[in-house]
């Protein structure tokens, strides 16, 4: 298989990345066992010493009977960024914070993932699209 080259330029990665609000909410749940948690209700799954932290969607959450406490939204940013790349999770997360924001990160092969309260949706929205247009991109 070819390997699918990320972007890492810092100021490229900003002035691209085109945040996408999943639709729904999504909570994070932690379990003890996997046993009858299908794989197809999960986002993500991160094993802890604790037990593994599920990242679901509210409705799969409530039918599997799972407790939660954060609801959240989920933002995708569309550019390929690369693994390697520097600075980007930094930017945004200091940007967010700047505006009282608090996220959650996860990092796929092609795409990072933000985690916000429901509640500042929108709100981190307008940040991360008013970065595209500032003075880190230049």
């Amino acid at each position: 298989m070819a390997k699918l080259t990320g972007v890492t330029n810092l100021q490229q990665l900003i002035a691209n990345m085109e945040p996408v609000l999943n639709e729904g909410e999504y909570v994070f749940a932690i379990v003890t066992s996997l046993e009858g948690i299908p794989r197809n209700s999960t986002i993500c799954e991160i094993q802890e010493k604790e037990g593994t932290t599920l990242i679901l969607s509210k409705v799969n959450a409530e039918k599997l009977g799972l407790s939660f406490e954060y609801i959240a939204a989920w933002i995708t940013l569309n550019i390929h960024s690369s693994l390697e790349a520097v600075g980007l999770t930094a930017a945004f997360a200091t940007e967010l914070g700047n505006h009282n924001i608090s996220c959650n990160v996860v990092a796929g092969y092609y795409h990072d993932h933000i985690f916000v309260d429901i509640k500042d949706a929108q709100k981190a929205m307008e940040v991360l699209w008013e970065m595209t247009k500032s003075d880190l991109v230049k």
